[in-house]
């Protein structure tokens, strides 16, 4: 199977075990790398064109309101022909419950009729959220597999998770 990890990573202030924390790479683009290590997937970034605020309150608030606007933020690349590939996972923090908004950008920019999705996701405790219900609602037509939350403060030793959660 053609695979593709497609991400939305942060770096930079970030809440971590409690604390605000500066993290040079964000713990999701960490996981990518490990499943992308794993498969032989092809990686690639989600990005939106405009950047969020180094500081972490500034940007959950962006977040929040990007939430509840129900926006989908300008993508920084074209997204990839999801035809060419059978598996995408599909990577993220939890914000607010679900995935970032430039996710649902990616998701409904491309058909994901009859693919299947694997989300996973990066946490300080809220887990998957309703990001997983959101994800099929957003492709109805493709298959998606329950998801893989990863508490950031843990991702640099989750390879055997990751790992079990591959097959």
């Amino acid at each position: 199977m053609k695979t593709l990890i497609a991400y939305f990573s942060r770096s930079g202030s970030n809440y971590v075990s409690g604390s605000i924390v500066n993290l040079p790479i964000g713990n999701t683009v960490i996981a990518a790398k490990k499943i992308a290590a794993l498969t032989e997937g092809e990686l690639f970034e989600i990005k939106a064109v405009y950047a969020y605020p180094e500081n972490y309150d500034a940007c959950t608030r962006e977040a929040q309101h990007e939430l509840q606007s129900h926006a989908r933020p300008q993508l920084a690349s074209d997204i990839p022909n999801v035809s060419d590939y059978d598996l995408i996972y599909i990577g993220y923090p939890n914000w607010w419950g679900t995935a970032p908004m430039a996710l649902f950008t990616f998701l409904e920019g491309a058909d994901f009729t009859n693919k299947i999705i694997m989300p996973f996701c990066t946490h300080e405790g809220s887990g998957m959220g309703h990001s997983e219900a959101d994800i099929k609602k957003a492709c109805p037509k493709a298959k998606v597999i329950k998801g893989l939350a990863i508490r950031g403060s843990d991702v640099n030793k989750a390879d055997a998770v990751i790992r079990e959660w591959i097959r």
